[in-house]
């Protein structure tokens, strides 16, 4: 359809698969955990322009997460990579949190929602100096937001911070300002290790730009406080690393309550095969392709599930339906990574879950036609389109408008 330089060489007819057969499961999932991390639907007449406060469609985001929570899966909310501080703004992210909890309580569902420092303007945050004014005011950030997710009855992540890591000057002070924090937690949280192909002003986090110092810093503050972490998950896009510190962590004791820390894997390319596991254990999940993928996922935890009770082609089964999305997966989160919620938001409009294509701060402009095309037709070819009929007329259309004939 196109040439190397992006111009149109021609028609191409696509005959649309039928979906599935996706089902969803007849109890809770429990060999693995696994959260999705969705995205926040606009209102289409709104000014979600950048730079303008969020302005949610919070019956369609809502209808989403219970989408999710209807096929098993957790939702992680509030953490959206390429919204927060990309579009979603403090003041929306608050009363996300708290409506999405309300949610959650009312089906029993999994919630767990961001914390971080991103309520510091941008401004305030170039004005930060290294040293304890600078350190405390991050500490003071992020405590104002783990309250707010505790105060609705969610679970804390606590996500990476750009405060953090331009006023820290080493490992010290990364435990200095975590210390903190975690000491204001109720229940244990999840810790989020964000890399810089998600964030590059995450350069350095945990006080080191070597990954093997990184993560022995990273280790220590576990080790310091097992009892208050339930897990962490890590976006470093790197499975043997992902590995090393899973089996890092399988060695530490288990703490007064029995339990170790979990590895939720946020490795959107390498997933299938991390969440499968090996011999010596498993990831669990908190991922953004998820939202994507999620009657995809919710069969292969179903199958692996099976497994666990017995069926001997329960993980062969459920680590082959994970591998069936990985390209679509690894085409979502191609670089720059941090524009894959536009392929999510689109896959949710192609679906018919978001009256337009759009997302807060302007965002689905961070894509291109070609890119968004190729996610249509790797989406198609692992069942993701839910409703072809729709989905045709949709993509349909979205050519036209983008000057692409029939």
């Amino acid at each position: 359809m196109f040439d190397a330089e992006g111009r149109v060489s021609g028609s191409e007819t696509l005959d649309l698969n039928t979906p599935g057969p996706w089902t969803t499961p007849s109890g809770p999932l429990t060999s693995r955990i696994a959260f999705a991390a969705a995205h926040v639907v606009p209102q289409v007449g709104a000014e979600n322009v950048p730079g303008a406060p969020a302005v949610v469609d919070w019956d369609a985001t809502l209808a989403y997460r219970h989408r999710i929570w209807a096929h098993g899966l957790g939702v992680a909310d509030a953490m959206d990579t390429a919204q927060r501080g990309m579009g979603l703004d403090w003041a929306a992210t608050q009363e996300l949190v708290r409506r999405s909890a309300v949610e959650a309580a009312s089906v029993g569902a999994r919630i767990a929602c961001g914390a971080g420092t991103d309520q510091l303007a941008p401004e305030v945050v170039a004005a930060l100096e290294p040293g304890a004014a600078g350190l405390a005011a991050v500490t003071d950030a992020y405590r104002e937001q783990v309250h707010v997710v505790q105060d609705a009855g969610a679970q804390v992540i606590v996500m990476a911070s750009r405060a953090l890591a331009r006023v820290a000057r080493g490992p010290e002070d990364y435990a200095r300002v975590y210390d903190a924090v975690l000491a204001e937690a109720d229940q244990p949280v999840i810790l989020h290790w964000l890399g810089t192909m998600f964030d590059p002003t995450l350069a350095g986090y945990w006080g080191s730009s070597s990954v093997d110092d990184a993560t022995a810093t990273f280790l220590d503050l576990i080790r310091a406080h097992q009892p208050r972490i339930d897990g962490v998950k890590v976006s470093l896009l790197d499975a043997a690393h992902e590995v090393s510190l899973r089996r890092s962590l399988a060695a530490l004791p288990p703490s007064d309550s029995g339990t170790k820390p979990r590895l939720y894997t946020g490795d959107d390319f390498n997933y299938p095969e991390l969440i499968a596991g090996d011999e010596q254990g498993h990831s669990d999940a908190l991922l953004g392709i998820f939202a994507a993928i999620y009657p995809a996922a919710s069969m292969a935890l179903q199958a692996f599930d099976a497994g666990a009770a017995g069926d001997p082609d329960g993980a062969a089964r459920g680590h082959q339906i994970l591998a069936s999305t990985e390209a679509l997966g690894r085409h979502i989160f191609a670089a720059p990574t941090y524009y894959y919620k536009t392929g999510i938001a689109f896959l949710s409009w192609l679906n018919g879950f978001q009256p337009g294509f759009s997302l807060v701060g302007g965002l689905h402009s961070g894509r291109s036609l070609r890119h968004l095309v190729e996610l249509a037709r790797l989406a198609d070819g692992c069942g993701m389109l839910l409703d072809p009929d729709l989905a045709g007329v949709r993509l349909r259309a979205f050519l036209t408008t983008n000057g692409v004939s029939a």
